[in-house]
């Protein structure tokens, strides 16, 4: 494994994260994640690849894949040697002052530790003054409840203006990036990239692979996952007919480094400067393709082979209002 560090932290992390939407009580969100043996038996495989990384949220499964993250860690890694992170919006208050306050508490309840290492900000509040939210936010760094703070999808604009509050202030500054990311959408390049460049922001986008799209010859899985997975639908379907281009030059890529076509998919990320990219992975085999891809390097002309055909996508990640409450599924494809 290899490791960087997140931001301007001193937080080590390895270049793969491991997606804990993947863990919890199925039917509380999805139909396809895993049960809680389950999710510690992928855990304890990637601990045993030196990943010490990973993502979670307080509105994943209803709670469950925090309660399942926590017990896993406990069971199986001294706590100072691995780097949790989770999230908060999707909740009542979204990130008011008062809503973060509580939710950190249920947070670190269902973890069963006493801080977090990385706490991010699921999505941009239209509804509280970012003032609030950047001090509720470093309330919890000063108090010792969390190390590090980050962002997720949102406009290159509104990151920008949080990161200036901030320092205006005083406040602890985001170091890590969470935002949508892949060789089948790469709108974030305009600008939210850049300026998480420009401010030594870490980039660990989700959705890697495309909800699978990046992983398979074919636009349709088989899978429980890609029969049922609703929000992948959303995020790609529309686009399936030039998408499906780029599919196919990632499978002759693999062809030509004679590797699995995620692991391309993976080690284009890295070119592009990326931290470390979250792998949902419901099988220990995913995670040791992931690992593969660090020994893959691609050259100059391999990048712009992948990249040729993308062509300007329909936003998908950050909002434009805040979404009804209780409402966890943005793209969903009903």
């Amino acid at each position: 494994m290899q490791y960087t560090k997140l931001g301007n932290t001193d937080i080590e992390i390895s270049k793969l994260c491991v997606g804990c939407m993947s863990f919890g009580k199925a039917g509380t969100m999805h139909d396809w994640t895993l049960d809680a043996e389950k999710s510690e038996a992928v855990i304890k495989h990637a601990l045993s690849l030196g990943i010490n990384f990973f993502d979670t949220a307080n509105g994943y499964s209803a709670g469950t894949s925090e309660e399942y993250l926590g017990k896993a860690i406990k069971n199986n890694v001294p706590r100072d040697q691995v780097v949790i992170a989770s999230k908060v919006y999707f909740n009542e208050g979204r990130l008011s002052r008062k809503a973060i306050l509580r939710e950190i508490e249920g947070t670190l309840k269902r973890l069963g530790t006493d801080y977090l290492d990385l706490y991010i900000i699921h999505r941009f509040d239209y509804d509280t003054p970012i003032e609030e939210t950047m001090e509720a936010l470093d309330l919890l760094v000063k108090a010792g409840k969390v190390r590090a703070i980050g962002a997720s999808a949102m406009y290159g604009y509104q990151f920008h203006n949080m990161q200036l509050i901030a320092k205006e202030h005083g406040w602890t500054q985001f170091s890590a990036m969470e935002n949508h990311y892949n060789l089948l959408y790469r709108e974030d390049e305009r600008e939210l990239i850049p300026i998480c460049n420009q401010m030594g922001v870490s980039l660990m986008p989700y959705s890697p692979l495309a909800g699978g799209h990046l992983a398979r010859a074919t636009w349709q899985s088989k899978s429980l996952r890609g029969q049922t997975d609703r929000v992948a639908k959303g995020k790609y379907d529309r686009m399936e007919q030039q998408d499906i281009l780029i599919v196919n030059r990632v499978k002759e890529l693999s062809e030509k480094y004679n590797c699995k076509m995620s692991q391309i998919a993976i080690a284009w990320q890295w070119a592009k400067g990326i931290a470390s990219p979250i792998i949902g992975a419901t099988k220990a085999s995913y995670l040791n393709d992931a690992v593969g891809a660090l020994e893959i390097n691609l050259t100059a002309e391999d990048i712009a082979f992948l990249e040729e055909l993308y062509v300007p996508h329909p936003i998908v990640g950050a909002i434009d209002k805040n979404p009804d409450q209780g409402v966890i599924l943005l793209d969903e494809k009903k």
